[in-house]
């Protein structure tokens, strides 16, 4: 089946928008080592993953995410980080990531594990993780859990943005009967394992980028060693990334506009947007207004908005690694509430 699989997906990488994603056979480097390690250990290099390609760090920043938090084995059971991974998507409204990991859960269940009914707790607290109403609430798993689960929301409010962003809705193609949109997803999801079928031992893919301490806003992660190396791995290699080039003006008006956001979508209108980024010098603009629009509200990018942005840095692997540091910079700010105390009143 496997193989079939790969066949059916060949074409996949081309539903990526407004990049170009680097070809399995073309790939180099680092991009190679991570494709080759996702084909082995995730049994697809799934778009999601590949539209990270033209940034060689963002890609390998992504899978150490996926891998670390879903795909390794640890102490939480695979069928309860998919039950986080979809709550969290469904909450983000990211039908792309609900339909590919409610697909993947529906094939643990019919193997013997709990389905989503068999995580009411869980699933109801990762679909309000992302929201201030979260912040120093009880959770429904003990501390010994929280990092595999914590990081699992985490990663996941990292990728919607960036699928929200950079995929359609679906990863099926529109064409397809409906009737027959279950029984590919249900395949799909059988093929998303190791190909030699034996867990996968947490750690193996650290060294694909540089050790980096964990920041205090991941400090959460620190009883799992594997993950909390993950994430200082993946968040400085995309912080470096923006360090570069990203000009602190927008640096520092996305952080800003974190730390006061309740989670709630903001809109309908985009007036908050102009709001924001128009205090900024005009060739900081483009930069900024991405930047917000990826954190905050990724379905109200507009074409306009991508072409401002190609305007001044014209190749893929700059808004790649904006994208990138935008989306990660929100998901890593949504961990670190969820482990705040509650306010005071």
């Amino acid at each position: 089946m496997r193989p079939l699989v790969r066949i059916a997906l060949r074409g996949s990488l081309k539903q990526i928008r407004h990049i170009t994603a680097v070809p399995h056979t073309e790939a180099t480097g680092l991009v190679a080592e991570v494709y080759d390690r996702a084909r082995r250990e995730f049994g697809v290099v799934a778009p999601p993953l590949a539209l990270h390609s033209p940034a060689p760090e963002a890609l390998a920043a992504s899978w150490l995410l996926l891998r670390e938090t879903l795909l390794a084995e640890g102490r939480v059971s695979r069928a309860a980080k998919e039950a986080v991974a979809t709550a969290v998507s469904r909450a983000n409204d990211c039908p792309y990531c609900v339909e590919v990991h409610e697909a993947k859960l529906a094939t643990l269940a019919d193997d013997g594990e709990h389905g989503d009914s068999g995580h009411g707790p869980l699933t109801e607290w990762a679909a309000r993780s992302g929201t201030a109403a979260a912040t120093g609430q009880p959770r429904p798993f003990d501390d010994a859990d929280a990092p595999e689960l914590l990081g699992t929301a985490v990663t996941f409010h990292y990728l919607n943005r960036m699928v929200r962003l950079f995929l359609p809705d679906s990863p099926v193609p529109g064409a397809a009967p409906a009737a027959g949109r279950a029984p590919v997803m249900r395949m799909v999801a059988r093929a998303m394992r190791p190909d030699t079928g034996a867990a996968l031992t947490p750690g193996a893919a650290a060294g694909l980028l540089p050790a980096a301490p964990l920041p205090a806003a991941l400090r959460w992660a620190a009883p799992a060693p594997a993950v909390a190396d993950a994430l200082a791995r993946a968040v400085a290699s995309v912080d470096a990334a923006a360090e570069r080039w990203i000009p602190q003006p927008v640096r520092d008006l996305l952080h800003a506009r974190l730390a006061v956001h309740d989670g709630a979508p903001p809109g309908p209108s985009r007036a908050w947007l102009d709001q924001a980024a128009d205090p900024l010098d005009p060739d900081h603009r483009p930069a900024a207004r991405l930047a917000l629009l990826t954190a905050l509200s990724p379905h109200q990018t507009t074409d306009d908005d991508l072409a401002a942005f190609r305007a001044a840095h014209p190749g893929d692997r700059a808004l790649v690694e904006l994208a990138s540091w935008a989306a990660l910079t929100a998901a890593v700010r949504i961990g670190a509430r969820l482990t705040a105390p509650a306010p005071t009143r």
